[in-house]
């Protein structure tokens, strides 16, 4: 249900009776008395009945009108329904819901308030027919069918979407399907390949990602019409063809073709995607806002106006991904700046300015309200449900994804608030003299020079006179007052008309591709036009007429594209054909440009005269075109001329024409300006940007030179300094040196530094200077990156040779050339010329934009407003030819290729043989037929070969698979009849076995004794050999402190790792009653966690074999693993050609935790920050298997310390939590932000987030969680950073100790014995591990209901978070944890889809409470008032009853209590 947006505005008694006559849209959901249908839209007013609703409903779904129905509105969803009288108004019930339920309504059941269509039964009871919200999940399913091609599409309801399939073509025709389907807010409508469009006046949700895959690689017609789906068309045309393609988009101004373009870009972007979007797509959907706020203004027909053109012409690679890409404009309307008719206002980015600029930049800039500028206030000030400040956000957010740097985006705000001071000077007449001026208001001139940057006595001359050089000498002369006011807009506007260039000059460049300027290979392009719309307004001046003739020359392309060039190809292919006139418009155009008479070449003429006149120029044009039937003259004496254009008749005002021809500024304010101190306002004087680059780095360098020159002084000064304070340190007694040099320090920190640094060891020395020239090598690294996205001379010469057509704003900023710049209009004129030379070598796609109504009102049609565009844009005569014509056409080679699956084998590319194969084809006879060298199909018989075809290929692929299925089965079988084989021989095993009982008794028996005696004996070995180890193992404890046995004799007493280590960090092995098993694992470290008999054993025998037989693989793992302790003495006794990886200082014992002291050789990170440990530098290792870290030695120390660490990662989760958060805070904060603002986001985890935000939130969080604002960040990066904080915990949350008890769970084939086994595994963790895991667990289950939005499915949640909450210890070999990454992929997959089960299980329990408990209520209401009604008189009886019927349907809802 929606409500149109003119309800505001009930001021006066004329817009309340607007308001009374004003339409609205009320969608009516009919349930299940219409199949298929989610709702219904009907138009109506405020003082439309129920009655008339119903009616209206009744004849668009075509019901029975046997039946009785009602409208019943609803307020809360599930909730009770409310039935309307037949006289009370649907309209006026819907203004008092609330504004949200108005704007905000999705496609399915989500929203609360609606209205519902009821049928009544004969008793007056009504008539449910089940759940409405079941039937709403029906018909979505149902819905989402149809659009994937799984369900026939429905019969059009007295419309056609392709206006060819009318089966009776007049206009009446043409105008009722439109308003039929735009009354049903179908806005696209096809004629063939042309997609027009009518504008709504507001936004319907047809444009979300769904229907981006929805219309993804689908031919024309297979859907509902659509943009996406001609943007989609060209996309698959281009890459298939390998030609260029291109989209016009066409229509009157507020048609709504700026919003087309920006859905056609945004589209094009999306499929070149390809799952990830680059930072092209991301530049160019950054493009637009800038272009419309610098560009688009509100005028009487158009809120959002375009004032200039733009043709955005992607490129692309053959991939299909983007290349590059290229904007370029068309006439900027400068006078707009200074000037703007009724009811219009200036551009955009003023109003976004001033009211989202905040306090420091108001003060900065110097901006006021709007009403207190002169440029601003002419007339209103504010849009009907415009947000200024939202939209200043948004255009700051679009600059810097195009590649605006802070700095830059401030330089062009302080420029734009020096245009609006500009307009503030004010100018009168000195009362001594006549002649000369003085300004009003002298305290706006050093707001101005302070934003330019110029001084304020050359802006005052250059304001108020002017230079005129004679022979021999120079002239100052005053400007007269019209005079002053002119060259102050004529500098505003210039002003203005650069920084515009200036913006789409930098737009460009971000979006070239460094690899256009040195290949030279074909590119595919996709161009899409936007061009200032037709305009007929009361005034019409030099733009109009600009503008009018650029859609002049749009309508003789469509002409020729459409109709003259088509049936010239019918000609010459020889096929019947009857030509169709059609309105030709040539002479309009030669009137125009065609020289030597040409309107445009007359006002060239006129503006080199100096005494020309408006009078003089319209008198030229009276005798050299008065008796042209295209122009008109007024009879009254009127400066002004009537062009007769393809959209109607214009009158325009000769006032100006020359003065805007010709829009020159004085040498005098460019000379002002180019010596402003700001090198942004010179760089906007430069007529070549490779000059202007040229200079500036020729500045910087001198610059640069300058400041080395006044830093090497100040050294040389702080040298001398610092000897002489030395050489009197000497001199002064003993204390006061000290004193004095505590002083000095204190004031140079640095020379103090220094000293010290002298006075270290020569190893200080050589890691300061290593860390020297490394820092140079990364300082070198970071420059070669940067350098890549800078401008250099290239790129901006081959930027300016694409634009050498239009120079426009530089022409007129440089007068002092001998050679006179072009005029604007024949600039204009190459500009144009240029586009269609461009649009010629395209194959071009129209879009027709339609204005429904002049009001702006939304969902109003206006019946003649449309027919007039109809009829001038040629609809009849194009949809008569679309029907008549042949709009696909192959050339024989193609056609043979695309269709040999249907040709006979053999079949020949000729017009015979290609003409007897589709004589055999069951096609109509009128809709094919084959010329010279081309086939020429309608769309229909297209379409039926495509069918054929597709069914052919469908069915050779059911034959291999029946083949392949054969072969299945085949085996198949040969597998069952050896499983029968395999049975009978156990079945007949089992029968010998059964003759031979007696002797298999016998057996067993005799074996069970000789069992019995073998135990007995295998356990007094034992005990001996416990006794003798044990004795073993205590004389080697004394000889490791008395006699100090070198290794090699300890390994022959058969150690591997029993060294002098063991002993520190140990109990004596000699205090413990080993078994085997016990005495082969003793080797090992005693904080390792506690294992199982059976692996112990397994670790006992592995460990022996290596001792005896080290193999390769085992030294190459023992030698990378520089972490273990027990390694270390055997990696410092390396042989001579080994290199040295580490060498151990000390061992500390820090927390219970036992870390060694390390350096190391080689390049080696520290697992806590992140950063480099560079050689030298002091490192630590943890020597337990719990950690096994590698870090800096301030990092860990740092680390465990409770008190003096804020660190939130890389920490045990026991140390975040506490009895009041029994989940860690940043683990809270973070999943809460992703829930509230990431989780519709597509990829949320799987994509990754810029390494820069993650570094720099994650240290953030370790700073300070609580003040850490997340708005700042993208969802990615958040999402990131949560993965980090997972994977860098110590001990994962699914812990080490239980990693091996999950793998044994996930190997039980029954899977409900598995998941109870996993389930048993996770109640054995601790509560921080259990709590934390419980709400990551919650987390990723919301994430995996919204599946179909963020494709985040539950295996993918697992793929990704399985290595950071169930990681494999680093005892265990690297080839087995690579083996267990799918089991532990599966465990996690596991328990997600298990608790998403209970989810669903739950919510679907919960609905059935709240739907009985709605279900009772409702029926005790009724019986309530039944009651009350019946009994007149009071009577306790009636009560009693009542209380026992509620107690009844109570226990019927709810069951006994």
């Amino acid at each position: 249900m929606s409500a149109r947006d003119g309800v505001g505005g009930m001021g006066t008694l004329g817009r309340r009776q607007r308001f009374e006559n004003s339409e609205f849209t009320v969608r009516i959901y009919p349930g299940a008395l219409a199949e298929g249908t989610i709702y219904c839209p009907i138009s109506a007013r405020k003082t439309t009945t129920a009655a008339e609703a119903i009616e209206r409903v009744i004849e668009r779904l075509q019901l029975d009108r046997t039946k009785c129905y009602v409208l019943a509105e609803v307020k809360e969803f599930g909730g009770e329904e409310w039935i309307l009288n037949p006289s009370d108004c649907p309209v006026q019930r819907m203004m008092l819901w609330p504004r949200v339920a108005l704007e905000h309504r999705p496609l399915s059941g989500g929203e609360d308030y609606r209205f519902l269509l009821r049928q009544k039964n004969l008793d007056g009871s009504i008539h449910y027919g089940g759940s409405l919200q079941m039937w709403l999940q029906v018909t979505e399913e149902r819905r989402r069918m149809v659009e994937r091609g799984l369900l026939p599409q429905p019969d059009s309801q007295g419309d056609h979407a392709d206006l060819c399939y009318l089966p009776e073509l007049n206009e009446r025709s043409l105008l009722d399907n439109l308003r039929s389907r735009f009354r049903q807010e179908k806005i696209y409508t096809y004629v063939g390949s042309i997609l027009i469009v009518i504008n709504p006046f507001k936004f319907l949700p047809i444009y979300n990602p769904k229907y981006v895959k929805m219309y993804d690689n689908h031919t024309l017609g297979d859907l509902e019409p659509h943009i996406y789906a001609v943007a989609d068309v060209a996309y698959h045309a281009m890459l298939q063809r390998e030609r260029n393609q291109c989209i016009v988009i066409s229509g009157e101004s507020g048609s709504g073709k700026t919003q087309s373009t920006n859905f056609l870009i945004h589209h094009l972007t999306a499929l070149s995607q390809k799952g990830f979007a680059s930072g092209v797509e991301q530049i160019i959907l950054g493009a637009g806002p800038v272009l419309e706020a610098f560009g688009n203004a509100k005028t009487a027909h158009n809120n959002n106006s375009s004032r200039f053109g733009k043709f955005i012409q992607v490129n692309y690679q053959e991939s299909g991904t983007v290349r590059g890409a290229y904007v370029e404009k068309y006439l900027l309307e400068k006078s707009r700046l200074v000037y703007q008719e009724h009811n219009e206002r200036n551009y955009h980015v003023f109003y976004y300015l001033l009211a989202g600029a905040s306090e420091d930049e108001r003060k900065a800039f110097h901006l006021m309200k709007p009403e207190e500028y002169h440029y601003l206030s002419q007339d209103c000030f504010a849009v009907e449900g415009e947000d200024l400040k939202h939209d200043f956000e948004r255009l700051q957010l679009a600059m810097e994804m195009v590649g605006f740097l802070p700095a830059t985006r401030k330089q062009i705000f302080c420029l734009l608030s020096a245009i609006l001071h500009l307009g503030n000077i004010r100018y009168k007449r000195k009362t001594y003299r006549d002649d000369s001026i003085d300004i009003c208001n002298p305290e706006v001139l050093p707001v101005v020079s302070e934003l330019l940057e110029v001084k304020e006595e050359m802006l005052f001359e250059a304001l108020t006179t002017r230079k005129t050089v004679t022979v021999g000498e120079k002239l100052i002369v005053p400007y007269k007052l019209a005079e002053a006011g002119t060259v102050r807009d004529s500098m505003a506007k210039s002003l203005y008309s650069a920084l515009f260039d200036w913006i789409v000059f930098r737009i460009n460049h971000a979006l070239l591709n460094v690899k256009d300027l040195v290949e030279t290979t074909k590119i595919l392009s996709i161009g899409v036009l936007d061009i200032f719309g037709f305009e007929d307004y009361e005034n019409n001046s030099f733009e109009q007429f600009c503008i009018n003739f650029a859609n002049e020359r749009l309508q003789h392309y469509f002409n020729q594209h459409i109709f003259k060039l088509e049936q010239e190809e019918y000609r010459a292919e020889g096929i019947s054909w009857h030509n169709i006139d059609y309105i030709d418009n040539t002479g309009c155009i030669n009137l125009i440009s065609k020289k030597p008479t040409a309107l445009f070449h007359l006002l060239d003429e006129e503006c080199n005269f100096p005494q020309a006149t408006n009078q003089t120029l319209l008198d030229k044009f009276k005798r050299q075109h008065e008796g042209n039937s295209y122009i008109e003259f007024p009879a009254v004496m009127e400066p002004a001329f009537i062009i007769r254009h393809y959209a109607g008749k214009v009158k325009y005002g000769v006032k100006d024409f020359r003065e805007k021809n010709t829009d020159h500024m004085r040498p005098d304010i460019v000379a002002l300006l180019k010596s402003s101190k700001n090198a942004f306002i010179c760089g906007l004087m430069g007529i070549d940007p490779a000059a202007t680059f040229r200079w500036a780095v020729l500045r910087a360098y001198f610059r640069a030179l300058v400041a080395f020159r006044e830093a090497g002084k100040r050294h040389t000064q702080k040298k001398t300094g610092e000897k002489t304070s030395r050489r009197h340190c000497m001199e002064v007694p003993l204390g006061g040196a000290n004193t004095y040099t505590q002083n000095y320090n204190d004031k140079h920190p640095t020379a103090a530094t220094n000293v010290h640094s002298s006075e270290g060891t020569v190893q200080g020395y050589l890691n300061k200077r290593h860390n020297v020239v490394l820092y140079y090598q990364h300082y070198q690294l970071t420059v070669t990156l940067r350098l890549q996205h800078l401008l250099n001379v290239k790129s901006l010469k081959y930027l300016s040779n694409l634009t050498l057509h239009d120079r426009i704003t530089k022409s007129l900023l440089h007068l002092h050339k001998k050679k006179k710049p072009p005029s604007i209009s024949a600039q204009f004129q190459a500009s144009l010329n240029k586009l269609m030379e461009t649009l010629g070598q395209s194959e071009p796609y129209f879009v027709k934009c339609i204005r429904s109504n002049a009001e702006k009102l939304p969902l109003r049609f206006n019946d003649n407003l449309v027919l007039r565009q109809l009829r001038y844009t040629g609809m009849l005569e194009t949809v008569r030819i679309r029907q008549s014509g042949y709009n696909i056409k192959y050339s024989f080679k193609d056609f043979v290729h695309h269709f040999s699956v249907l040709l006979p084998e053999g079949t020949s590319a000729t017009r015979e043989g290609i003409q007897q194969c589709l004589d055999q084809l069951d096609l109509e006879p009128d809709g094919y037929q084959v010329g010279k060298t081309m086939v020429f199909l309608r769309e229909a018989e297209r379409q039926r070969l495509q069918a054929l075809l597709h069914r052919e290929v469908l069915r050779r692929i059911v034959t291999l698979q029946r083949r392949f299925r054969a072969r299945l089965e085949r085996k198949q079988f040969v597998r069952m009849r050896e499983a029968a084989i395999c049975i009978q021989r156990a079945w007949r095993l089992w029968l010998y076995r059964r003759c031979t009982s007696a002797l298999v008794i016998q057996t067993a028996w005799r074996c069970h004794q000789a069992r019995e005696a073998y135990l007995h004996l295998y356990s007094a070995v034992v005990q001996l050999q416990a006794m003798g180890r044990g004795y073993l193992m205590r004389f080697w404890g004394k000889t490791k402190y008395g006699d100090k046995k070198t290794s090699r004799e300890k390994l022959i007493c058969g150690g591997d790792s029993l060294d002098g280590d063991y002993g520190d960090t140990g109990p004596l092995l000699g205090d413990m009653s080993l078994t085997g098993a016990h005495f082969l694992t003793a080797g090992q470290e005693n904080m390792s966690p506690p294992c199982s008999p059976d692996l112990m054993l397994d670790h006992g025998f592995r460990d022996l074999k290596e001792n005896k037989e080290p193999s390769p693989k085992v030294k190459r793992r023992r030698s990378v693993k520089i972490s273990s302790v027990a390694l270390e003495p055997e990696i410092c006794r390396r042989t001579p050609n080994e290199p040295l990886l580490c060498c151990s200082l000390q061992v500390e014992e820090h927390n219970g935790h036992i870390f060694k002291s390390t350096q190391y050789s080689i390049p080696t990170y520290c697992e806590y920050c992140s950063s480099l440990i560079w050689m030298m530098d002091r490192a630590c290792v943890c020597k337990c298997e719990c950690a096994c870290k590698v870090a800096h030695y301030v990092c860990v120390f740092e680390q465990f310390d409770p008190e003096l660490s804020s660190r939130q990662f890389g920490v045990e989760v026991s140390r975040l939590t506490n009895d009041e958060r029994t989940v860690p805070l940043v683990v809270e904060k973070l999943i809460n932000y992703i829930e509230m603002h990431g989780l519709y986001t597509e990829g949320i985890y799987r994509k990754s987030g810029s390494t820069n935000k993650i570094k720099e939130l994650k240290q953030g969080l370790d700073t300070d969680v609580d003040s850490m604002n997340l708005d700042d960040y993208n969802i990615h990066v958040i999402a990131s950073v949560f993965k980090q904080w997972l994977r860098d915990l110590p001990n994962p949350l699914m812990t080490f100790e239980l990693y091996e008890e999950f793998i044994r769970a996930m190997c039980l084939q029954d899977k409900k014995e598995m998941i109870r086994g996993v389930y048993s595994v996770i109640d054995q963790l601790s509560r921080t591990h259990l709590n934390t895991l419980e709400r990551l667990i919650f987390h990723l289950v919301r994430i995996a209901l919204q599946e179909d939005t963020n494709r985040m499915s539950a295996n993918a949640l697992a793929i990704v978070f399985a290595p950071c909450i169930l990681r494999c210890p680093d005892t265990i070999d690297p080839l087995q944890s690579v083996q267990d990454i799918g089991k532990t992929t599966a465990c996690v997959e596991v328990i997600i889809c298990e608790q998403m089960n209970k989810y669903k299980v739950r919510l679907k329990d919960i609905s059935s409470l709240e739907f009985a408990e709605n279900k009772a209520k409702c029926r005790l209401t009724l019986i309530r008032r039944s009651m009350v009604s019946s009994d007149n008189v009071t009577n306790p009886t009636s009560s009693l009853h009542l209380v026992s019927v509620s107690v009844i349907y109570l226990f019927l809802f709810f069951g006994p209590v």
